[in-house]
């Protein structure tokens, strides 16, 4: 099934709310107003390199959302693309549709000129890892992360 991925527009608030909000729900992370509201203002600023695209079905559903930017890569001295969230409605996995929106990001990595696009995921998001070793190299490299305090 062929589905339709543009970038995420101004007119796709409520739908975008709705499939962002399934995304926190799955990685159990509280999604306040405020934080929709940040995110919703990143994906529109003309001054920050993040960027959003939206997946539909044949009816025109909002169905899948990817959220990715720009990030300097200084032992390459270049700059690249970092996926942050990638989220499809549940009834729609399985269905083609997460190589689609893959092929789509990696359209848009060219068109910036970044050489690749890195993620990461949860340990524990085995369907998700699966698609993620068949699309794309696994790095070496262990994530942490420290508190500011």
């Amino acid at each position: 099934m062929q589905y339709s991925i543009q970038p995420i527009s101004q007119g796709d608030l409520n739908e975008w709310q709705a499939l962002y909000q399934g995304y926190a729900e799955f990685y159990q992370v509280p999604m306040p107003p405020t934080t929709l509201d940040q995110v919703w203002q990143w994906i529109h600023a003309e001054d920050m390199e993040f960027y959003g695209l939206m997946a539909r079905n044949e009816q025109g559903v909002a169905i899948g959302l990817m959220h990715y930017r720009a990030m300097p890569s200084p032992l390459r001295g270049t700059i690249v693309g970092f996926l942050d969230d990638l989220f499809i409605d549940p009834q729609y996995r399985g269905q083609g549709l997460v190589d689609q929106m893959f092929a789509a990001l990696n359209e848009q990595a060219k068109q910036h000129a970044w050489p690749f696009v890195r993620w990461i995921t949860a340990e524990n998001n085995y369907r998700g890892r699966g698609v993620y070793d068949r699309l794309a190299d696994k790095t070496h490299w262990v994530t942490y992360q420290m508190a500011a305090e």
